[in-house]
């Protein structure tokens, strides 16, 4: 193993435990949608008022992005994790007691405050901890690994939910939290030889120029813009109107509409170390890659959206896996900030690109059912929407490709000579 390839002795136990904390992470923020019908009877409230538990936890965690950047450049990942950690805990068992829907939404909040704190500090631990070669591929290994946790909240949930009922079933629930809680606190270094590190103090005049310094370099602007375009078609699908599509809107059975959603995960969680190799092989490739996974995604869509009728099964398994991909694919946005930051503004850079997604996802959800409110349940209507948002992502990513080269040709001549024409 080349000195490139090596990572510090206990980084994979770092990021073991930092991936237990975002699979948790997930796993709070997922545990709603087998609950909705109990959710809908325990506090008398309709689908639109259903809805606004995954808008709200969008919206929360898309704002708290760049405040959890800063927090990490500041205080550390360690400390952030931790308490994002014993929030997620707090607010999951506020929610197991939840009586009125206020209350629940209030809880919710906090679960959105406590994800929101996960994913930012893990990325920072793998950077710290993971030589430059390694990281692309742990990278992408992380968020599908993660995503498991959405599969762990579907039928062990649903589980507990019948036999312990709501408030037993969410204190279950929220008792791992302890856990994680302890090995973050007990093995958890925020750098291999620095149990924590601190940054500047957040004062207005250094959050300031943090941000502005990030947004202006284009590689930061181009992470944003492929996260953007690569990530909301798979998380509209998986958090809300997947279901309802392939049920109502291309008439499957429950069932098969479950095993679609469960082969889109899996696509995912394969397509991620995949993606990893290749951008660590070719990182002058990963624009180019990020659009033509964004152009399969499309054709995809397309395919089902214009079939006359419902689409045949196996044209809804393809949709799924291109759809699945996009996931993982919205990481490479990551591995730009990464190469175009230094790191003590790496975090903030990072949560500037994490809300774009997110971002693209909350306009969908919320557009997708203003449609179907407007036309009568018209689901191939209502999603294609989606082409509107694909279209300004690949103008913006092809735009910030070619600022991101002039940077680099303008800052790193000699760089630029040894790799340019490679893509």
């Amino acid at each position: 193993m080349s000195v490139q390839d090596r990572h510090h002795p206990g980084a994979y136990t770092v990021w073991l435990i930092g991936l237990a904390a975002y699979l948790l992470a997930v796993f709070h923020r997922s545990s709603l949608a087998v609950a909705g019908l109990v959710a809908s009877e325990r506090f008398d409230i309709g689908a639109a008022q259903l809805s606004a538990f995954v808008m709200l936890q969008l919206l929360v965690y898309a704002g708290m992005q760049i405040p959890v950047g800063l927090a990490v450049d500041r205080f550390g990942p360690r400390a952030v994790m931790l308490a994002g950690a014993v929030l997620l805990t707090l607010s999951q068992t506020a929610f197991a007691f939840a009586e009125s829907y206020p209350t629940a939404l209030v809880a919710r909040f906090f679960v959105g405050m406590g994800d929101a704190m996960t994913f930012v500090c893990l990325l920072r631990l793998v950077t710290s901890w993971f030589s430059p070669r390694q990281i692309p591929q742990i990278t992408l290994m992380t968020g599908p690994i993660g995503q498991l946790g959405a599969i762990i909240a579907a039928v062990p949930m649903t589980w507990a939910l019948s036999t312990f009922g709501w408030t037993r079933a969410y204190l279950l629930a929220a008792s791992f939290g302890l856990i994680i809680t302890l090995a973050v606190l007990l093995r958890v270094r925020d750098e291999p030889h620095s149990r924590s590190v601190r940054g500047p103090a957040l004062s207005w005049t250094n959050i300031r120029r943090s941000l502005a310094d990030s947004w202006e370099h284009p590689g930061t602007r181009l992470g944003f813009w492929m996260h953007f375009v690569t990530q909301f078609s798979s998380t509209v699908l998986g958090l809300l109107w997947g279901y309802p599509f392939f049920v109502e809107g291309e008439h499957t059975s429950e069932n098969f509409a479950g095993t679609l959603l469960t082969v889109m995960v899996v696509a995912v969680m394969f397509a991620g170390p995949v993606l990893g190799r290749f951008i660590a092989s070719h990182p002058w490739h990963r624009s180019t890659l990020v659009m033509g996974i964004v152009l399969a995604i499309m054709a995809a869509w397309t395919a089902v959206l214009a079939w006359p009728g419902d689409a045949p099964r196996w044209m809804l398994v393809v949709l799924v896996i291109a759809v699945g991909v996009g996931g993982p694919a919205a990481m490479i946005g990551f591995d730009l900030v990464r190469t175009s930051n230094p790191v003590d503004r790496l975090s903030a850079a990072t949560g500037i690109v994490n809300q774009a997604g997110f971002l693209a996802s909350l306009v969908t959800v919320v557009a997708v059912g203003v449609i179907l409110d407007h036309t009568d349940q018209n689901y191939k209507a209502a999603m294609s929407f989606q082409y509107v948002l694909w279209g300004l992502g690949l103008v913006q990513v092809w735009r910030y490709r070619v600022k991101t080269r002039a940077r680099l040709v303008r800052d790193d001549p000699e760089r630029w000579a040894r790799h340019a024409g490679l893509g």
